[in-house]
């Protein structure tokens, strides 16, 4: 099996997982309790009013038929209207989505910046000092609730030491840089507005820190482990013996090998980010997705409620898809299979 048909059968078996994902989270919207017609309009609606909005939405069709007609506006870019704001919820995603995906981003690029060394220093120096603290930090990370991470953060950093500011996403900033990704970060630095960024990067430093410390701790213990499986194997000490240095040894030779289970994580860790990203949204006032889907499902907003977990859901296999294509580069072994 060639590499660009492992990446075929990759992708194609992404399908029927978005489906099925859609019709489980699809069917919990739909039974779980609560009348979200009444809730739209009120409760002194009357009750000719909320059957005409129950007929508007499709809910008085058989569950069936309404997956099928929201399957087949998805393929068209209808999410079906939101009874928050009243718009299409693949509007409001539009507006959301981005700063979501910036933060959790950026903490992953920082999760992956130092876990990865973290780890390669502890499999190089087992069950010795550096081991010893890389492993304790990792504890301590992983043992730390997110929103008490913030909370600390904002109290030490923020208020404490006055360095970052504690909320927001932008100062007073002008010009504002012109929308284009919806991510600050991209469109200042493709407007050139030094300003604009500096601004993002500050409001984004706290949060982006705070989300990246559990799958840090998550990158360096994999990091370490499979490190540690590979540096015992022969050839390290053969290159040991040609005097090649260790440093390049540890990073260019046992790394690559042993980065394929490092990448597994990473995937999982970036998906769980989208979801777990709610909680340090909400403490750091952060206009992302978590204001939008915890109203979602404050107000039984069934539309916006599907969107945004098929959307969080869609990205988690995306990610896993892209973590495939990376693996044929740093292990061909896994296209080679059947050959």
């Amino acid at each position: 099996m060639g590499y660009r048909d492992f990446l075929i059968k990759r992708g194609l078996s992404t399908i029927p997982m978005f489906i099925g994902l859609s019709m489980l989270i699809f069917t919990l919207a739909r039974v779980i309790p609560g009348r979200p017609a009444r809730l739209a309009l009120g409760p002194r609606a009357t009750d000719e009013a909320v059957r005409q909005l129950r007929h508007q939405m499709g809910l008085d069709q058989p569950i069936w038929l309404q997956y099928i007609n929201y399957m087949t506006g998805l393929l068209h870019g209808d999410l079906g209207q939101s009874l928050i704001s009243n718009r299409n919820v693949a509007t409001d995603l539009i507006q959301y989505l981005p700063a979501t995906l910036e933060l959790t981003t950026v903490a992953m690029l920082i999760a992956i910046a130092v876990g990865v060394p973290l780890g390669v220093i502890s499999g190089q120096h087992k069950d010795a000092a550096p081991d010893n603290l890389s492993r304790l930090f990792s504890f301590f990370n992983v043992s730390l609730p997110p929103f008490w991470a913030g909370i600390l953060l904002q109290l030490i950093v923020a208020f404490g030491l006055g360095w970052l500011p504690a909320t927001g996403r932008i100062g007073d900033v002008s010009p504002m840089p012109i929308t284009v990704t919806g991510l600050l970060l991209v469109d200042s630095a493709l407007a050139w507005n030094v300003d604009a960024f500096i601004s993002a990067a500050q409001h984004l430093a706290l949060p982006a820190l705070t989300l990246s410390l559990a799958p840090m701790a998550d990158i360096a213990r994999m990091t370490r482990s499979s490190f540690i499986e590979e540096y015992d194997k022969d050839y390290v000490e053969g290159l040991q013996t040609h005097g090649i240095p260790d440093k390049l040894i540890a990073y260019k030779y046992v790394l690559r090998k042993s980065f394929a289970s490092t990448l597994t994580i990473i995937g999982l860790d970036y998906g769980f980010l989208l979801g777990s990203a709610f909680v340090v949204e909400i403490v750091f006032s952060w206009p992302g997705m978590a204001s939008y889907g915890v109203e979602a499902i404050l107000q039984k907003d069934m539309n916006a409620m599907v969107g945004v977990t098929l959307v969080v859901g869609g990205s988690f296999l995306l990610v896993n898809f892209l973590v495939d294509v990376l693996y044929g580069f740093f292990d061909p072994r896994v296209w080679h299979e059947g050959e």
